[in-house]
This record gives C-alpha cells, structure tokens and sequence, in this order.
C-alpha cells in the first residue's frame, strides 16, 4: 500500500500569499495618499503669525517670530509638493512659535510697564519726601 505523499502546501498558497500581499500594499498606499491637505492647520498658524506681527513681536520677540514666519512658508511649499503630513506638522510647529513669539511679546511689554509704574511711584515718593511738613 503506497500512498502517494501529499505536500503539505497546496500549489495555490504562493499565489495566495502574493494576493495577499500585494492588497496589503495597496491598501498601505492608499492609506497615505489619502490623507487630506491640512488647509485649517495652515490657516490657523497663518492668522496666528499675523496676530503676533500685530502684536508688535518683529519688536520685542524678532527670532520667535522669524523661527514662525520660516515653518509657515515651509509648510505653504509642502502644501504647494502635495506633501500634507509634514505641511500639517510645519503648520503646528508655525501656530506655536507664534504663539511663543506673542507671549514673549506680552511678558517684555509687562515688564516695560512694570519699570515704568516703579520708576513711577519712586520719584512720586521723592517728591513727597522733598515736602515740609
């Protein structure tokens, strides 16, 4: 009694496992190609870079507000190459270093202002003192 030996792989397993693979990569290659552009990430940071313009940052946070200006226009170029993950990444990084450039902004006027009400307030007390009685 000879039985013939079977494989144990069937001759359609390669084929299968090529099919398989090869609707991995499809699926893979659409997953990233359907990524949308970030228009409301690059909006966002736009609007966050003209708000610390206006807020006087080119004045008291120049490198701030130069690191944001540099991020925005990359992420734009990125928008511009269809390349949207780092678009939308250069965008974030654009709307925080704006928003580092805006605080910077507001922490010296605070202290311009801070220095002023104390120089302020000394000669008033020298004045007072300067007074008879």
């Amino acid at each position: 009694m000879n039985t013939p030996c079977k494989p144990a792989v069937s001759a359609g397993t390669p084929r299968m496992l090529l099919l398989s693979c090869l609707a991995s990569m499809t699926l893979l290659i659409g997953a990233c190609a359907s990524t949308p552009p970030p228009t409301e990430q690059v909006a966002v940071a736009t609007a966050a870079v003209a708000h610390a313009v206006g807020a006087e940052s080119a004045v008291y946070a120049p490198g701030e507000l130069t690191t944001a200006r540099d991020k925005l226009a990359r992420a734009n170029q990125a928008m511009l190459a269809k390349d949207y993950v780092l678009a939308g990444t250069l965008a974030q990084q654009a709307q925080l270093d704006a928003q580092v450039a805006e605080a910077t902004t507001q922490a010296a006027k605070a202290r311009k202002a801070a220095d002023a009400l104390r120089d302020a307030n000394q000669a008033l007390s020298e004045e007072l003192s300067r007074k008879p009685k």
